[in-house]
């Protein structure tokens, strides 16, 4: 079956007991979005050609696709400005600003797995 995002977000049609945590990891998921997160999370209004600079190697069109969904599962707020050139602005919403202590969590969890992969790897060249 494939992957349906919008049954994923909606626990009434997925009775599946992880559902709340699906719909989170459909939200957050994927290469780009906690990264997206990361540019947009010490607030403000942060231009799209920030967002696409402080990212390596991410086209325009994913950023624009990845943004979207954000916006649309209402993370993220989109502002456009009828100037020349075309100015467009993103922040986090008041619900995009609560995924702070998810962040960080798996953030520090992440750095510790690190850590103690690394001490893992060093302890197996002794055997």
């Amino acid at each position: 079956m494939a992957y349906n995002r919008k049954m994923t977000l909606d626990c009434n049609s997925n009775p599946n007991a992880d559902c709340a945590l699906e719909a989170a990891l459909s939200i957050i998921g994927g290469k780009w979005k906690l990264k997206i997160y990361k540019a947009l999370r010490n607030g403000g209004n942060v231009r799209f050609s920030s967002i696409h600079k402080s990212l390596l190697d991410i086209s325009e069109k994913t950023l624009a696709a990845q943004l979207r969904e954000l916006e649309n599962d209402g993370i993220v707020t989109r502002t456009s400005y009828p100037e020349i050139p075309p100015r467009v602005e993103y922040t986090l919403t008041e619900l995009g600003t609560q995924l702070e202590p998810v962040f960080e969590s798996l953030n520090n969890w992440g750095k510790a797995y690190v850590g103690n992969r690394s001490a893992i790897e060093a302890n197996e060249g002794f055997e």
